[in-house]
């Protein structure tokens, strides 16, 4: 179908190009200096110690697992109102996923409450997911962790610079991890980072990204290493020159798109000001927030009317989403599933409206009336 109104469009233009071309022209494409500055770069803008380039962020995902020694058989809480990713990083490790609800329709990120009452003596680690940028209850998923002795992991995969008191997200658990997908923040194609404050996570994540070998293929082609030794298992997770320069150009125009986006939830916000048939998670959200997505959760609803109010919505040229299904409902997770009255309703009666820098407020204005339309006569 051809959209009048994309979900999402990419903000490039020709700085990415340049960029491009500029590394293509260096005739170093593979990880090098533009992986550097990209590191760099986003270690200053979270406030983290440390950061790593990787493929993408479902191998952060893993990663974060593997530098926190999660093993085979233990347990990790996590959401599953996430995408699957997530989950399926546990599993890359024979962990076992203990899914835990979300706190309400007003505000979709994992209920502290119910992730202490699924810890067992296997349990190890809390994943949890910055769900659209809006950050966790970490002072209360902190202590627990704490009080347990757990490593927590935040997949922060949708909050490049967003904020809990002060804090950057992805700052406050043992490992951060943020993905550059093509429809993420910062987009790269495909691409991920992970942040920490710990030095000896920081030099294994090194090692791990790259087979485990004690320098990369740029500090021999220079001459500043001509021997390495492999001392871990590692992995071939790096990131490319090509992906990191297009990175440090949107590094660039976050703060701008940001900017955007806040005063497009706005909009929206107001726009629905009234709507007795919606409930906006996340309304009148204190802290600084990437705005990833902008989701809405229809009331006394089922997944029949939702998905009516989407095709409704979808004929007048307005392409939506989910975010997300459940991943407990999933063929491959049943066997972990548990009772998440929240994330089901959420999962089944959710419509993520168009959330970009490029979209206008007289764009935004026709999808809040069509939607006020959709819901009027669902």
């Amino acid at each position: 179908m051809d959209y009048k109104i994309l979900l999402f469009d990419l903000n490039f233009d020709q700085a990415e190009q340049d960029a491009v071309i500029e590394t293509l022209r260096s005739k170093w494409i593979s990880t090098g200096p533009k992986n550097a500055e990209l590191e760099r770069r986003f270690a200053e803008m979270t406030g983290a110690r440390h950061a790593v380039a990787l493929t993408n962020c479902t191998v952060a995902l893993h990663m974060a697992l593997v530098l926190n020694d999660i093993k085979p058989g233990d347990e990790v809480i996590c959401p599953s109102l996430t995408f699957v990713a997530t989950v399926n990083a546990i599993r890359y490790v024979k962990a076992i996923p203990v899914f835990a609800d979300v706190k309400s329709m007003k505000d979709l990120t994992i209920d502290p409450d119910d992730i202490e009452k699924k810890i067992t003596p296997r349990t190890k680690a809390i994943m949890l997911m910055h769900y659209g940028g809006f950050a966790c209850d970490m002072n209360r998923i902190m202590d627990i962790a704490v009080k347990h002795n757990l490593s927590v992991i935040e997949d922060a995969c949708h909050g490049p610079l967003s904020e809990y008191e002060g804090k950057k997200l992805g700052t406050i658990g043992s490992v951060g991890c943020f993905s550059f997908f093509s429809n993420k923040n910062i987009s790269t194609g495909e691409g991920g980072m992970i942040i920490t404050n710990d030095d000896a996570i920081y030099e294994k994540a090194k090692l791990l990204r790259s087979h485990g070998m004690t320098s990369l293929s740029f500090d021999r082609a220079r001459g500043h290493s001509t021997e390495y030794d492999v001392i871990e298992l590692g992995y071939n997770y790096r990131m490319d020159d090509i992906r990191a320069a297009i990175g440090i150009v949107q590094l660039d125009k976050l703060p701008g798109d940001l900017k955007i986006r806040a005063e497009l939830r706005a909009r929206y916000e107001k726009n629905l000001e009234g709507v007795k048939e919606i409930i906006i998670p996340f309304k009148g959200y204190k802290y600084f927030t990437s705005n990833y997505i902008f989701p809405i959760v229809l009331k006394n609803s089922t997944v029949e009317i939702r998905n009516r109010v989407r095709e409704h919505l979808a004929a007048a040229g307005i392409q939506t989403s989910v975010h997300y299904p459940a991943v407990h409902r999933f063929s491959i997770y049943r066997e972990y599933a548990s009772v998440l009255p929240n994330t089901e309703y959420a999962a089944d009666n959710l419509v993520t409206l168009p959330m970009f820098s490029k979209l206008t407020p007289e764009q935004v204005d026709y999808i809040c009336d069509t939607l006020k339309e959709a819901v009027a006569k669902r």
